[in-house]
């Protein structure tokens, strides 16, 4: 039975303003901004609106939010709370809309996460370009940010799978004045300081992080000019080549700035901001948020937040690199942690928290065993753009080093009101079991997976293979199956040793780019050895700014030039798919009957005898 949001009491101050009369509880008789949300309004610090307001809040500034704002009738909630002092904000959702709002094979999907009881419908496809157009249309004066992961992907020239086309920066379609890609704390702390101090929103168009389009840019030393969105149109070839760059200066920690023609104007792209500190990051996770869904949906069920309710996110970014992944693209690839002091704080909060029962479901990030890890050689990484720091091969320069997050696990686990710290998020395998020069890295690793196992696991571990097959890992830059399967081993012994019945949670994607049906046939074959029967599936979806969406599209690899087979068609993708249930008795027939006409008889053997 799933659980209701708790009965909040509302109160002007713990909460920011949604509408007119919230923000006439709060006296204010105008306000600095007002941020357009794709989501329900979650105070809470996985929410990017949440985190973007209460930053601005900390700036001294008014800020209101109106979560899921009606897009199809007369607006009006467009334009109940006025014209803000300052700007116009928008924050599409914490996942991007198309992914949210369709499957893989584009159908609608019948249920939304991030809305009050799963309502579907309740926002359009591309916030981002509608939220700005029914703004501009109505107050062409003021301007408009777009900030959020469907703009952070989509700020230069991309292929877009729902609409099966190069689509250009999101800002030739969106009249906003200025995008804010990646995390945005930091550029939108400094937009607010240039507009405090008097500088015209119009002529800021340098600030570092944001991208903006105009008529024509003088290019500064060092700027990278793009081949031009309609030469990629005609192309693609020079659209893989642009990606190439676009990754590895992404990746950088000196980048240079990005231009590229479209349509008769320039989107220029600013390079980002140095990582933030720890102290910095601590500050946005400190700030004052309630952790719980706003009381105007009281008695209603928001599944993102039930997920995230007693979790506790302690570091950024992935210096994984999966070739299908958006993590790096939007949060980048250095992990930036938060001070344990920082994280034991806001365990302490949730303690608190009413109806809170002693379990914290996840202490976690992108990848749950990042925590802290960073370069042993400070000046190597800043030299570095390679997009992946363990593939081919963990980095030699990488400290892979356990022993904070045990530290972290441990004096967690041990404040008041805590009866159990869970890990919820994926842990990285092969992190564990590389072999460090440093034997003190070694033990810590392995004295990690007997703590996680042990004291961590609420039943399933979930990990992420992905695949089995060589060829297909390497253009997923994942690491050799092997290692799976000796990481499953560790798993078994520990199970056997301690008496436990955890189960291991693997992922696996199907069509991606290079793999076929024969791959997915060596994969069920290997899983079923294993003794899988595989549940978390998927079928492989090319989400924008990813190196497998763009050897999608343009069928080349950006950094080989080679040519990738790919599934495209539906057919091709559910012959695919099939192989993750050989198991169940309704797929058995057309597996064997492909098998025979393809002349792998061999593959049936191993798979149903």
């Amino acid at each position: 039975m799933e659980r209701k949001t708790p009965v909040n009491t509302y109160q002007p101050d713990a909460w920011l303003p949604t509408t007119g009369k919230e923000v006439k509880l709060r006296g204010w008789d105008y306000l600095d901004v007002i941020i357009f949300s794709g989501d329900a309004y979650v105070d809470h610090p996985s929410f990017g609106a949440a985190v973007i307001g209460r930053v601005l809040e900390a700036q001294g500034l008014r800020v209101a939010i109106v979560p899921q704002p009606d897009w199809r009738g007369d607006c009006r909630d467009f334009t109940k709370l006025g014209v803000p002092r300052l700007f116009f904000a928008i924050a599409p959702g914490a996942m991007d809309s198309m992914i949210n709002r369709y499957t893989a094979n584009k159908r609608l999907r019948s249920d939304d996460a991030y809305t009050p009881d799963k309502r579907p419908g309740m926002r359009p496809d591309y916030p981002s370009i509608v939220y700005a157009k029914i703004l501009k249309e109505r107050y062409p004066g003021t301007p408009v940010v777009l900030g959020g992961i469907e703009a952070s992907l989509r700020r230069l020239a991309h292929y877009d799978y729902w609409q099966d086309r190069l689509c250009p920066g999101i800002l030739a379609d969106s009249p906003a004045d200025l995008l804010i890609y990646g995390m945005g704390e930091k550029p939108v702390t400094e937009l607010v300081k240039l507009l405090k101090k008097g500088v015209p929103f119009e002529n800021i168009k340098n600030l570092p992080q944001t991208a903006c389009i105009a008529e024509k840019i003088t290019h500064s030393p060092g700027d990278i000019v793009l081949f031009p969105y309609e030469e990629c149109l005609k192309d693609k070839r020079k659209q893989a080549k642009n990606f190439r760059i676009i990754e590895e200066e992404s990746n950088k920690y000196e980048s240079a700035g990005i231009l590229q023609h479209t349509h008769d104007r320039i989107i220029a792209v600013n390079p980002p901001y140095a990582p933030a500190t720890t102290k910095e990051l601590d500050s946005w996770y400190d700030l004052p948020y309630t952790r719980l869904p706003h009381p105007k949906y009281r008695d209603k069920v928001i599944p993102a937040f039930e997920m995230i309710k007693y979790s506790v996110n302690i570091h950024r970014g992935c210096f994984g690199g999966c070739a299908f992944c958006t993590i790096s693209a939007h949060q980048g690839k250095r992990i930036l942690s938060r001070s344990k002091e920082s994280v034991l704080k806001e365990v302490e909060k949730i303690s608190r928290s009413p109806g809170f029962k002693g379990y914290i479901s996840d202490l976690g990030g992108p990848s749950a065993n990042m925590y802290q890890m960073k370069g042993k050689d400070e000046p190597v990484c800043r030299k570095c753009k390679k997009p992946s720091c363990t593939f081919p091969v963990i980095c030699k320069n990488l400290l892979t080093d356990h022993t904070p997050l045990l530290e972290l696990y441990r004096e967690s686990a041990k404040m008041p009101g805590i009866k159990k710290v869970f890990i919820g998020s994926g842990i990285r395998y092969d992190l564990l079991l590389h072999r460090h020069e440093n034997e003190v890295f070694n033990r810590a690793s392995r004295q990690y997976i007997e703590t996680l196992l042990t004291g961590h696991v609420s039943g399933r571990l979930k990990v992420a293979p992905e695949h089995t097959e060589k060829n297909v890992l390497q253009l997923m830059r994942k690491p050799p199956f092997e290692l799976f399967e000796r990481f499953k081993k560790i798993f078994d012994g520990i199970n056997s040793e301690h008496h436990l019945k955890e189960q291991l949670i693997p992922y696996f994607i199907s069509s991606h780019p290079g793999c076929t049906e024969i791959d997915m046939a060596e994969l069920a074959i290997k899983t079923r050895k294993l003794n899988f029967h595989l549940e978390q599936v998927q079928d492989f979806t090319p989400t924008p700014m990813t190196l497998a969406a763009e050897i999608y599209y343009t069928g080349i690899h950006p950094y080989t030039l080679e040519k990738i087979p790919c599934a495209r068609s539906k057919r091709e993708k559910l012959s695919q798919r099939q192989f993750f249930f050989w198991h169940l008795a309704e797929y058995r027939p057309e597996i064997t009957r492909f098998l025979r006409q393809i002349k792998r008889s061999d593959l049936i053997d191993k798979l149903f005898k």
